[in-house]
């Protein structure tokens, strides 16, 4: 039958069909608080006061959820994750660095680093897709590239400081705010707000160590150019007088400080990760007691609480799956487009609550007997 014209009952319907992985689900009630704002926020300066609390309020509540170290600091500018890249390679490597490889995206730091001329050529050490790699010590390294959780492929790793020299830059954008991390185990935690902090896009938000602070005031001193845009000294100088360099998206700062204020309400770090890791323990378990579906990551120890990937039976079809599930208003459950796979990726970030999780694959248990002709 055609996917679309499946019907799925309201009783196993999630009240909210939101499960990407990026940009994610955003609370309609924080939406709405936007709106009442609006009228004395959006369109108004981000030098002045009203902006500028909203930075301040970002930088005291990151320093509160992740329990920072004393001489870390919150920095935050435009452009997102992929900006930060850049900025990295500009600001906080000083001749080589070593990525830990295992999917699409912990590659592109590589990536970004190897096109720059005044750096000498990465080391990447790979793993298969659905593993991780192990990044040890390097002769000659002095920054470590580590991904929290590989968005593409729904692989988290454990954040650790290889021995040795070397500052520790770790992709943390869609594990910030939903996998346990001792922020004092590397120097720059980077991440954008779209997933577990439940706002938009073209933000990034670093956690600095005081090393890394004196690692960009070293290079910014050794009169290396870096692109204003990419210039991590500009962004911390403006994030102490509580602003960003440019302009930024002034809703994207709002809906951020409303999901940072309400997980520090709910618990902070600990208890953000508790729920989705409840979230993410239900999809496995369904999935390896189903006839046609089973986790992609082999290794329960490395399969990621916010990023959930499931392998499919060759008897299902994942597009027509995702197909119904979108027909039904459950969106964005398609695998990561490059990976190829016959699979399922829902994101159960802390918007996403418990009980739209378990109605989910209760939906997708009715899909897909209905395309094996059940009623």
């Amino acid at each position: 039958m055609n996917p679309v014209d499946i019907r799925i009952p309201p009783a196993l319907l999630p009240a909210d069909g939101r499960f990407g992985c990026g940009p994610s689900k955003v609370p309609q009630e924080a939406v709405a608080r936007l709106a009442s704002a609006a009228p004395a926020l959006l369109g108004t300066s981000h030098r002045r006061l009203r902006v500028k609390d909203l930075v301040r309020r970002i930088r005291e509540g990151m320093a509160a959820f992740f329990s920072l170290p004393g001489g870390y600091e919150v920095a935050l500018g435009n452009g997102g994750a992929t900006l930060f890249w850049g900025a990295a390679g500009y600001c906080l490597v000083r001749r080589r660095s070593a990525h830990a490889v295992f999917g699409e995206f912990s590659a592109k730091f590589a990536h970004e680093v190897a096109a720059m001329p005044f750096l000498e050529e990465p080391v990447t050490v790979e793993s298969a897709y659905g593993d991780h790699p192990t990044l040890g010590h390097v002769d000659g390294v002095d920054l470590y590239a580590l991904t929290h959780c590989e968005t593409s492929t729904g692989v988290a790793m454990p954040v650790t400081r290889p021995p040795g020299e070397g500052i520790v830059a770790v992709d943390a954008t869609s594990a910030a705010g939903g996998l346990p991390v001792t922020v004092g185990d590397c120097d720059a935690y980077y991440f954008s707000p779209q997933k577990c902090f439940a706002s938009e896009g073209g933000l990034w938000v670093a956690l600095l160590s005081p090393a890394a602070l004196t690692r960009v005031e070293e290079l910014r001193a050794g009169g290396r150019h870096v692109p204003a845009m990419l210039d991590l000294g500009l962004a911390v100088d403006n994030a102490r007088k509580d602003q960003t360099y440019n302009t930024p998206s002034v809703a994207t700062l709002f809906l951020l400080v409303e999901q940072l204020d309400r997980l520090n309400e709910r618990g902070g770090l600990a208890a953000s990760a508790r729920a989705c890791a409840a979230k993410a323990a239900h999809v496995y378990e369904w999935a390896a007691g189903s006839d046609y579906a089973r986790p992609f990551v082999d290794d329960p120890a490395k399969r990621s609480d916010v990023v959930c990937t499931v392998d499919l039976d060759d008897s299902v079809d994942a597009g027509d799956v995702s197909a119904a599930l979108r027909a039904n208003g459950l969106v964005d459950t398609e695998a990561y487009r490059k990976l190829g796979r016959n699979q399922l990726r829902f994101g159960v970030f802390p918007a996403v609550d418990q009980v739209d999780v378990e109605r989910l694959t209760a939906s997708v248990d009715h899909v897909v007997a209905r395309l094996r002709g059940r009623p």
